[in-house]
């Protein structure tokens, strides 16, 4: 058995291990639980049923600035907040 392969077999034995680990804490109610929030863009474009691509034109912004506010990474100006709160209405 070659190097690499001997590293992978060790690899993918240890991912067995933890993932097996998991399963088990998440049976005991010990798993870890992650909320997720909906930002007001996100939600705004859900409530129009549009895709982001169609929403970021919208509002006159890219796809990428679009992805960072609905991801919590980049807030909206002052303008785009009030579009998206007139959305949401």
């Amino acid at each position: 058995m070659s190097k690499i392969s001997a590293s992978v077999d060790a690899e993918m034995t240890e991912f067995e291990k933890d993932l097996l680990e998991s399963i088990r804490q998440a049976k005991r109610g010990e798993g870890r639980v992650t909320q997720v929030a909906v930002t007001a863009a996100t939600e705004a474009r859900l409530k129009l049923g549009v895709s982001k691509s169609a929403f970021a034109q919208l509002l006159g912004v890219s796809v990428r600035t679009l992805q960072e506010w609905e991801q919590g990474l980049r807030e909206p100006s002052g303008a785009a907040r009030t579009l998206l709160r007139i959305a949401l209405k």
